[in-house]
C-alpha cells in the first residue's frame, strides 16, 4: 500500500450516538429510521468539540440530529465551540430525506436545502445528503441526479457529496451511473461499511477513487470483538483505489464505551497502513 493518506485523526459522529444519549431531535427523521428522542442526558453538543479534542480527534463529521437548535445564535456558539476547539467540522451529515420519493421528492429537496442552510452557517466545507432510498432504475438515478444537482447550484459555496447509501446506490455499477450523470456538480463520500457481499473490496474499489471524503466503520467480528480483517481489507481497497482523503472512523458495535473503541479501531488503522 503506497498511496498517501490523510493522517489526520477524524471521527464521524455516529460513532458516539450512546455518548450523546441516543438524542435524536424533534423534526429530523421525517423517514422514521430512527426515532426521535428530545429528552436524552447524554453529552451536550455543545461540549462535544472539546471532548473530541480531548481524545485526540482532530476532525469530525457532525450528524444533523444531534442538534437541538437549529437558530443563528446557536449554530453560531456551535460553530465557536469547534473553532476553539480546533476540531475541523470535515463534513456536515444529513442523514435523512428522499428525492427520489415518488410523492414527496421535491419536498425532501426543499427539506434538505434548509439542512444545507444551516451546513453553511456552520462553516462546514462540505455536506453530505442521501441520493435516494427507491430501487434503482434509469427513471429514479435520473431524478437522483436532477435534484442533486439542483441542491449544488442553489448553494454553490459548500461542497455537495452524497454517498454509496440506502436503496438507490445499492453498489457500485449503480453508484459510477449516477456520478456520472452529476458530471462533477456533487461529489462521493464512500462508507465501507454499506456493502456486503463476496465482492465488497472489488466494489468499494470500484468507486474509492473518485471519493472526497470518507466513512471507514468497524464491524464485529463478534460481540465486543473489532473485525480487523475486514478494517484492514477495506483500507487496502481504499488506498490501491488511489483513495487520499481522511479516514473518518465509525465504531457502531456493542460496546457502550465508544470513544475507547474508538481508540482500538485507531490503532488498528495505524497498524494497517
Amino acid at each position: 500500500m503506497t498511496t498517501p493518506l490523510d493522517p489526520t485523526r477524524a471521527v464521524h459522529t455516529w460513532s458516539l450516538f450512546r455518548t450523546m444519549g441516543r438524542y435524536v431531535a424533534p423534526g429530523s427523521a421525517p423517514s422514521g429510521a430512527l426515532a426521535e428522542n428530545p429528552t436524552s442526558e447524554g453529552l451536550d453538543l455543545l461540549e462535544l468539540p472539546a471532548q473530541l479534542a480531548a481524545h485526540g480527534v482532530a476532525s469530525a463529521q457532525l450528524c444533523h440530529f444531534y442538534l437541538p437548535r437549529t437558530d443563528p445564535a446557536y449554530l453560531a456558539e456551535l460553530r465557536d465551540a469547534f473553532a476553539t476547539a480546533q476540531v475541523d467540522l470535515e463534513c456536515f451529515l444529513v442523514d435523512d430525506g428522499d428525492v427520489t420519493h415518488p410523492e414527496h421528492g421535491a419536498q425532501q429537496q426543499r427539506w434538505l436545502s434548509g439542512w444545507i442552510e444551516i451546513a453553511e452557517q456552520l462553516g462546514a466545507p462540505r455536506v453530505r445528503v442521501p441520493a435516494g432510498d427507491q430501487p434503482p432504475t434509469p427513471q429514479t438515478l435520473a431524478l437522483s441526479a436532477e435534484r442533486l444537482r439542483g441542491l449544488a447550484t442553489a448553494h454553490p459555496g459548500i461542497r455537495v457529496l452524497t454517498e454509496n447509501w440506502r436503496a438507490l446506490l445499492s453498489d457500485a455499477e449503480t453508484t459510477r451511473e449516477l456520478l456520472e450523470r452529476l458530471e462533477g456538480e456533487v461529489g462521493l463520500l464512500i462508507d465501507t461499511g454499506n456493502w456486503d457481499g463476496a465482492n465488497k473490496y472489488e466494489q468499494i474499489a470500484a468507486v474509492a477513487g473518485v471519493a472526497e471524503c470518507s466513512q471507514v466503520k468497524a464491524r464485529e467480528s463478534s460481540p465486543g470483538v473489532l473485525d480487523a480483517e475486514d478494517l484492514t481489507r477495506s483500507l487496502a481497497a481504499l488506498q490501491e483505489a488511489g483513495y487520499r482523503g481522511r479516514l473518518s472512523l465509525v465504531y457502531a458495535g456493542s460496546d457502550d464505551d465508544e470513544w475507547g473503541r474508538l481508540d482500538e479501531l485507531y490503532e488498528i488503522v495505524r497498524s494497517a497502513l
